[in-house]
């Protein structure tokens, strides 16, 4: 199975931070982000990746090269316009793919920092499901309106997607990972050369159609690297 791991933000909110360096390059526990996230994916059997560009480009390019060094292959795939989580996608689909019957992929946030999590558990139930896609999951009783946040019912399906949802319409406390499974047919949803997001177009539009998505809730920690507070939770987590 390919994956897309998804590195082309700026990390507005981490300026002073991110200067020098794109947002998943920052280090935790003495490697990049995205370093973990890689050793996470090849780790499970994920060797042939696809990664965006975007904000300082080469260092990524630099340190990872081929990926080669760390059991992968890496192809790369630059933005000159940022695209969003499913532009980016879609660009890499176009340029790279070919058809729709190249097989399902994973989709993985880069700069997000998720541990203990079982991604066989995740495929595997993506497979049993046979949905559009699945989504991770994870338990935030804290607030959640900066987060994409999930309605399921009680055979994991996804009933509602509301990206940083106001205060009203705030209905469950599953939020996304940034980690997903989607069938090709995903990109049925995804339109050509523009900026286009996963949870604030792709999901609702195929729920809105009738597509059957999922939602699995992992017994995992996710730290969603955006502020210098988190960063700072982040490098307590792997001392």
């Amino acid at each position: 199975m390919r994956a897309v791991v998804l590195a082309a933000g700026k990390g507005e909110r981490l300026r002073g931070i991110v200067d020098a360096v794109p947002k998943p390059m920052i280090k935790v526990g003495g490697k990049p982000i995205l370093e973990h996230n890689i050793e996470w994916l090849r780790d499970y059997g994920i060797s042939d990746l696809y990664i965006n560009l975007h904000h300082l480009p080469d260092a990524i390019r630099d340190y990872f090269g081929s990926g080669e060094r760390f059991g992968v292959k890496i192809t790369y795939s630059y933005e000159s316009q940022l695209l969003g989580t499913a532009g980016a996608v879609r660009k890499i689909a176009n340029e790279y793919w070919g058809d729709e019957s190249s097989g399902a992929f994973l989709v993985v946030y880069g700069d997000n920092l998720l541990s203990d999590f079982n991604l066989a558990d995740l495929i595997s139930f993506h497979q049993a499901k046979h949905g559009l896609a699945t989504v991770c999951l994870y338990r935030k009783p804290e607030e959640v309106s900066k987060s994409g946040v999930v309605l399921l019912d009680s055979q994991g399906r996804i009933l509602n997607f509301v990206e940083k949802p106001y205060p009203g319409q705030v209905q469950s406390d599953l939020v996304n990972t940034g980690v997903y499974v989607l069938e090709p047919a995903i990109l049925r949803y995804i339109p050509q050369n523009c900026f286009c997001d996963f949870g604030e177009d792709v999901f609702p539009a195929a729920i809105d159609a009738g597509e059957n998505l999922f939602g699995l809730v992992a017994d995992a920690d996710l730290i969603a690297i955006d502020t210098p507070e988190l960063y700072e939770k982040a490098l307590g987590s792997r001392r």
